[in-house]
């Protein structure tokens, strides 16, 4: 015969002490928002990353990617047949190619539903998207690998070629960073990354970073 454990009613108004001692919390603690252009900034977003010709677009896309990469993260790299990146400089930019799945498309129209498998596997830590300049993702679609970035803590990060003033993808992009590339002393430049919307934090603040660009990195 089993035995039911006595229930002891608790009052109707507790204090915070009261509660502790009882192993309940009141309320939710303020979990601060990871800072700097960091995979956990990007974890569970839809982020997009724009910039005109010859900025740092694909180098800070990079650094992304090794930072998956080194923390055993699997990444995969969506973009068109006709534009890709220029593998040498992936490799100098201390991206492992041998283990950076890529997938070329012939129909630039297919990178949601591309998006929406590779997510939807929980297999990918990072997904890059790169749109190029003719950049178009669906409501629909945004709402739906949006949905699925959150529920497999991953990060989707969706490339474009805009200029600043340009609008965003659309309302479902979490974090929307302009790359920029400025200076150049013996080879070496500036590398920023400016917030231009955070619905986690306030927009406005800004990623630097020192770089030495290889021939062909922009």
């Amino acid at each position: 015969m089993s035995r039911t454990a006595p229930i002891t009613a608790l009052p109707l108004t507790l204090g915070s002490e009261a509660l502790a001692r009882r192993g309940v919390r009141r309320g939710l603690s303020l979990v601060a928002a990871p800072e700097g252009w960091r995979l956990d900034a990007l974890l569970g977003r839809l982020a997009e990353l724009s910039g005109g010709p010859c900025t740092a677009v694909l180098t800070l896309a990079f650094g992304l990617v090794r930072e998956a990469q080194q923390r055993g993260e699997p990444v995969v790299w969506v973009t068109e047949c006709t534009s890709s990146f220029f593998p040498p400089d992936a490799a100098a930019a201390g991206v492992d190619l041998a283990a950076l799945a890529v997938v070329r498309l012939r129909q630039p129209g297919g990178m949601a539903l591309v998006a929406d498998v590779l997510l939807r596997s929980g297999g990918f830590g990072l997904v890059v998207l790169d749109l190029g300049a003719n950049a178009h993702l669906a409501i629909s679609a945004q709402t739906r690998l949006a949905g699925l970035a959150k529920k497999h803590h991953a990060a989707l990060l969706c490339l474009t070629a805009k200029e600043r003033a340009a609008p965003s993808l659309g309302s479902l992009v979490s974090l929307r960073a302009e790359a920029v590339r400025t200076g150049a002393e013996e080879g070496r430049f500036e590398l920023v990354a400016g917030v231009l919307k955070d619905k986690r934090r306030s927009f406005g603040w800004r990623h630097r970073e020192v770089g030495h660009g290889p021939d062909g990195l922009c």
